[in-house]
């Protein structure tokens, strides 16, 4: 086998009316959006509002074309193998048409007889107006109920592209996944399954093409960890298993359960009657380790190598709107994030891509388990037409590529849909038309049953396991809470025992840096031109300020604003974790939405669009702890819940004071725990430290045990009589930034520090920490540029809700 990678440089011009002319210098793997930035054509489409003026890009037909050399060396079939084109392209090569794709999701691969020459050669790639494309299938086979008026369910495409309640209106075309040629003779390796557990067996499955007329015996070999063995294909046969049993081989577990060793697997196909190399060879690490889910008695559980798992998980959006600028380097960044912040599962959710080998080989290394959604979201979707041959095509490759590795746990057929079928008025609108039923209760599990059996299949989220259940149900499977953030304040999410719930989430700005590199608004609001047009969800400053009322406030100014909206978020996001997370055995995972940003915008996310972290990150890092003290309000008062995830019994002392906001101690009590391993415990907290009486708006609860404390107001902040923050801050150099301590003279709630507003490279190891008077600590600042000591101890950079809510600072409304 003989590879050759295409150039990187081709041209790029519109073959329909566009306000731009070609050629067009142009960069592969890229797209229309990313050459026309980089020729200076366009502005850039996440700054402002420029993404509006961008529109007629996803409504022009374009041609990608470049020149390659070719040497004939004498193998008899030679390949172009495109690992993804997005979407609807047609090829010629020297003018000779040799193949089209209609799926951004799948790779291709076209026979080059007849049109490849040894020498020069030209290869044109038309790319066909995706807006076209989907209108066209709208119209012929009738529309559609979708979240969002745009043709997204009739085309196999990334539907965030077509903008998203996070994401911008940016419809690509282009050459997104590396091309090339590949030539063969004899034989080649179409597909390589492996399949290993955790008791050390091995069984690969190799399924190979032959060359037309050569049909001969052929033998696979499969080597790993000083195991091998052998398979023989007699004469026609086009399939074989290789077994082999590793002794030694160390299980693969998910981050926090054990390591993550893994094993390079190496595949051999030779023709026994020839001498000489061989004839294809396959590469690629491997872990050994099951995994199964438990839905017995509507329970929805992971459970890997024998052990039930408490998913600490996060979802996965593309990370860019452009995905080919995602490269190994920031995969490793963002999944670093996620298991930064205490992660064991990322769900890749299915408006997005099928990512690159890249990210799988990340998760297995980290020891993130992936829940991966088919590429299905928020729509009915087509069954007739070209559009179940399409899946069904796509499904086998995506299947087939990510068997090997270890952290894929789940195959999910699409989020959202069957919740909208039964539950957003969609049956009555489709007056009997297909809305993708046979694909995720058919076509998709026979799929994974064939090409993956050793995974389980669910039939999407939420899910209550029955098609005839109500999807969202608490009691059954995975469920989505969104009446929270959408109707409701997040105390509400206490009024929840779900088994799973596999999307909640809660919105704020982004980092004051990634504005102001993103918006040019002056001053900048909550309601200047940019702000709003990077808010995309439906009145989402209204619930944004719906949110706060409860808790905090609304302030007027940008700073305040700024602070306690990601306050809030973190507060959601710590209570939503930390009451799912007393609710196990019965509720087996919390899957925080989301994770990362696609371009600067107020979201859900944890790390905003430029990969910085918001103040949520850090309060999700305590929640996803894997030993966590929490208080919970119970029936009859309030107990301290002990949550073990780690394979030791851990015994708690704990001490509970209730203390007056000027550090006093009005009464303690203490308590001791014995939690098991991957267990609870629970102790009711006595009336004395539980019970402010009439004081509730000048006392709280401290529980301490160790270095670990927990903390309980008995009332709103607004409500609270908190002091005006008093305290001593110092800021001194240090090799990699600057230290800052501050010492509490009163309660400090919610201390924080911002330097990116001093430096945009700036990061701090910590945030929201609540001291009480006397009390000290001292956040590391990490910036390669000096950093004003004056600037770093004072407002906007050092804040704590003191400052907003407290005498003198702005009154709640």
């Amino acid at each position: 086998m003989r590879h050759q990678r295409l150039p990187r440089s081709w041209t790029l011009r519109p073959l329909t009316e566009a306000p731009v002319d070609g050629p067009v210098p142009a960069t592969v793997p890229g797209c229309v959006h990313t050459d026309l930035l980089a020729a200076g054509l366009i502005p850039d489409p996440y700054r402002d509002d420029n993404e509006t003026r961008l529109g007629w890009i996803g409504r022009t037909d374009w041609a990608y074309e470049t020149v390659f050399g070719w040497e004939d060396a004498g193998e008899r079939r030679v390949d172009l193998v495109c690992e993804g084109l997005d979407t609807i392209a047609d090829i010629e090569l020297n003018g000779v048409p040799v193949g089209s794709a209609r799926n951004m999701h799948r790779r291709y691969r076209f026979d080059l007889a007849g049109a490849l020459r040894p020498g020069e050669n030209r290869i044109t790639v038309h790319f066909s107006a995706p807006y076209g494309y989907a209108e066209h299938w709208r119209a012929e086979l009738g529309d559609r109920p979708a979240a969002y008026a745009e043709p997204y369910p009739f085309i196999r495409k990334m539907a965030c592209n077509f903008g998203w309640d996070w994401g911008p209106t940016l419809v690509t075309s282009g050459i997104w996944r590396p091309i090339g040629l590949e030539a063969w003779s004899v034989a080649r390796l179409a597909r390589v399954r492996p399949f290993a557990d955790a008791a050390g067996n091995l069984r690969v499955h190799v399924d190979v093409e032959r060359e037309p007329g050569r049909d001969g015996p052929l033998e696979v070999t499969a080597a790993v960890a000083g195991a091998a063995a052998a398979a023989t294909l007699a004469p026609g046969e086009s399939a074989a298993v290789v077994e082999l049993r590793v002794p030694g081989a160390r299980p693969w577990w998910p981050r926090g359960h054990g390591e993550q060793p893994l094993y390079e697997l190496t595949v051999a196909l030779r023709d026994p009657a020839a001498a000489g190399p061989d004839l294809d060879a396959w590469r690629g690490r491997i872990g050994f380790r099951d995994v199964r889910l438990d839905t017995g008695d509507g329970a929805f559980t992971l459970v890997v190598n024998d052990r039930p798992i408490f998913a600490r998980g996060v979802n996965w959006i593309p990370d860019d709107c452009f995905p080919h600028r995602v490269d190994r380097a920031r995969y490793a960044e963002r999944l670093g994030q996620a298991a930064g912040a205490g992660a064991n599962l990322v769900r890749v959710w299915g408006g997005g891509v099928y990512e690159s080998g890249d990210f799988y080989d990340v998760c297995d290394e980290l020891g993130l388990l992936v829940w991966q959604d088919f590429a299905f979201a928020c729509a009915a979707y087509p069954e007739e037409g070209p559009f179940t041959a399409e899946v069904e095509a796509e499904a086998r490759d995506n299947v087939a590529r990510l068997v090997r590795h270890p952290s894929l746990a789940l195959w999910c057929g699409n989020n959202e849909n069957l919740e909208g079928y039964r539950d957003w008025g969609w049956r009555e609108r489709l007056q009997g038309r297909s809305w993708g039923a046979g694909f995720y209760h058919d076509l998709l599990p026979k799929v994974v049953a064939e090409v993956d059996p050793s995974r389980p299949y669910w039939p999407g989220t939420p899910y209550s396991g029955d098609p005839g259940l109500p999807p969202n149900d608490p009691e059954r499977g995975t469920v989505h809470i969104w009446d929270v953030w959408n109707r409701r304040e997040y105390g509400h999410y206490r009024s929840y025992r779900p088994r799973f719930v596999a999307e909640f989430g809660f919105q704020a700005p982004p980092a004051y840096a990634t504005l102001r590199r993103a918006l040019s608004d002056d001053p900048l609001t909550p309601t200047s031109p940019g702000m709003r047009h990077h808010q995309k969800a439906i009145d989402g400053n209204a619930k944004l300020a719906a949110g706060l009322r409860p808790y905090l406030a609304v302030p007027e100014d940008f700073d305040d604003w700024h602070y306690l909206c990601q306050v809030n978020q973190a507060r959601a996001i710590r209570l939503g974790v930390e009451h799912f997370r007393a609710e196990w055995p019965r509720c087996a995972g919390a899957i925080v939405w989301q994770l990362n940003d696609c371009w600067p915008v107020t979201s859900w996310s944890l790390v905003d669009g430029d990969g910085r972290r918001k103040p949520v990150w850090y309060a999700l890092r305590r929640a996803f702890d894997p030993r966590l003290l929490t208080v919970r309000p119970r029936d009859a008062g309030l107990a301290l819940v002990a949550v073990n995830d780690t394979g030791e019994p851990w015994r708690v002392s704990a001490r509970a004071a209730r203390c007056g906001f000027g550090g006093t101690v009005l009464a303690e009590h203490g308590l001791e725990l014995e939690v098991p391993p991957r267990g609870i415990a629970e102790a009711a907290l006595p009336a004395a430290v539980a019970d402010p009486g009439g004081n509730a708006r000048r006392e709280l609860l401290a529980v301490t045990a160790g270095d670990r404390r927990c903390l309980w107001f008995f009332a709103p902040d607004r409500e609270l009589e908190l002091p005006a923050p008093g305290f001593a801050a110092v800021a001194e150099p240090a090799a990699d930034g600057a230290t800052v301590t501050v010492t509490a003279r009163t309660l400090l709630v919610d201390l924080a520090l911002f330097p990116d507003r001093l430096d945009p490279a700036a990061e701090v190891d910590e945030q929201l920490v609540t001291l009480l008077p006397g009390e000290s600590t001292t956040f590391r600042v990490r910036s390669a540029a000096p950093l004003d000591p004056a600037a770093l101890v004072t407002r906007p950079v050092l804040r704590c809700v003191n400052d907003v809510l407290a005498a003198g600072g702005a009154p709640p409304r």
